[in-house]
């Protein structure tokens, strides 16, 4: 009896180890798990995407990034070329089968742009921006000046009012976000702008512009059909030419126009032939002299005209101020006297005797006056006194325009007869023609 209890205790022993060594040899291999990280999750078109694979109990991957590229690398990098969400997926197999892992991705277009000449900027010139963005639909420019300045064009240009340094930033933007560039310009200062000397060319019946920048470049500016005049003056302050029209007697008037030759109007009317044009900017007069004896002034805007010296028998042709001094400087041809008076016409008295002429300049700086002689042919200066007669010329042209730069010590007159402007030192040495055959040009302003 007890040996077969011994038996059968022996066979369940050897029964149970069977079926455990069975339970052992059914074990399932562990599953996987896809899963990643990445560099960015935003970016921009081109910008290259770090993907960190950290998936366990894999040994086989595949990524699918959205945009129809693939790539069985543990862990790549990827850039995109156009804008928009991307799904990505990583399909992570191992023994265990396989499971997946997604993640969406933002692409914003790039910002991007150059500057034209960009070693060579200046200010009051246009700088040119190319945008180079790519993928955006919109654009935002901010050009960092003072104002805030911004456009929404695609390739703007723009000019800075002085010279600096500047920080320009684009916002190229699309349906899926935004990106902004920068990029610090840096502009010198301005180039000083050319002067240049307006004449009358009174036989062509235009006022121009002759540009002393060497080239030689005419632009008419104001159409003197009908208007014909030799007076010429500028008001720097409110930028405007003054000149006079003594087409018709005694019905002649004056006038004033905008540098550029546009909105000319008649401010004054009803004069008597007049000649020369003057501006005292520090008082904001207008004066001018007739052929019926007057000196005359008024508002710049011609309001509250008056005579301010009439003297019966003169015809008066040339004037010049000096406002720093208080004086004024008269040509009268009847009797043939140059003439000196308060800006007011009080206390006038005859400096030089015995010479006529169309033109005067005070050189206020050197203290001298300049003046044209048509008895001796001359073009001469003298003191403001009149004393201690040189002379600048003797071409012997009849000259209505006569313009001092002390800034460079340079003298500019026209010359009727000879059709020619000149240029030369104060004293007359190294004269040079700056424009010939012209039809009888007048008076000239030079404008800096």
């Amino acid at each position: 009896m007890k040996t077969i209890l011994y038996r059968y205790a022996i066979l369940s022993l050897m029964v149970l180890a069977i079926f455990s060594c069975q339970n052992d040899d059914d074990t399932l291999p562990p599953q996987s798990q896809a899963e990643f990280t990445v560099s960015a999750s935003e970016v921009a078109i081109g910008e290259t995407i770090q993907f960190t694979n950290n998936s366990e109990n894999a040994t086989a991957y595949k990524w699918s990034f959205g945009d129809g590229t693939t790539s069985m690398q543990v862990s790549p990098t990827k850039s995109y070329t156009s804008s928009n969400v991307f799904l990505v997926s990583l399909v992570s197999t191992g023994s265990g089968g396989s499971t997946i892992s997604n993640m969406e991705i933002t692409v914003t277009p790039a910002s991007s742009f150059s500057v034209e000449d960009e070693e060579n900027l200046s200010a009051g010139l246009p700088v040119q921006f190319t945008n180079t963005s790519v993928g955006a639909t919109s654009f935002s420019w901010n050009f960092g000046d003072g104002a805030g300045t911004t456009s929404a064009e695609e390739n703007p240009a723009f000019t800075y009012a002085s010279e600096g340094s500047y920080t320009v930033s684009l916002t190229a933007t699309s349906a899926f976000g935004s990106n902004t560039s920068t990029k610090e310009i840096t502009l010198a200062m301005a180039p000083e702008a050319p002067a240049s000397l307006y004449y009358i060319s009174l036989g062509d019946e235009f006022i121009r512009n002759l540009t002393l920048d060497g080239s030689g470049t005419t632009t008419d500016l104001v159409d003197l059909v009908g208007k014909g005049g030799v007076g010429l003056a500028y008001d720097a302050t409110n930028e405007k030419i003054y000149f006079s029209d003594f087409d018709t007697y005694p019905f002649g008037n004056i006038w004033r126009a905008d540098l550029d030759g546009a909105n000319p109007e008649t401010i004054v009317s009803g004069i008597g032939d007049p000649y020369a044009v003057q501006i005292d900017e520090v008082n904001a007069k207008v004066y001018w002299v007739d052929d019926d004896g007057n000196v005359s002034r008024a508002n710049l805007d011609g309001s509250s005209p008056e005579n301010v010296l009439n003297l019966p028998s003169a015809q008066w042709r040339a004037l010049a101020l000096d406002v720093e001094n208080g004086k004024m400087y008269a040509y009268e041809v009847n009797n043939e006297d140059l003439y000196e008076a308060n800006l007011d016409g009080s206390n006038p008295q005859i400096i030089i005797s015995g010479i006529y002429g169309y033109a005067i300049a005070v050189d206020t700086v050197n203290d001298k006056v300049y003046f044209d002689d048509q008895n001796a042919g001359t073009f001469n200066v003298a003191n403001l006194d009149g004393s201690n007669i040189q002379t600048v010329d003797t071409d012997g042209t009849r000259i209505y325009g006569i313009q001092i730069d002390n800034e460079d010590n340079k003298l500019y007159w026209s010359g009727r007869d000879s059709g020619e402007l000149y240029r030369a030192n104060l004293d007359g040495s190294e004269r040079e023609v700056l424009a010939s055959g012209l039809a009888s040009p007048r008076g000239i302003v030079l404008i800096k």
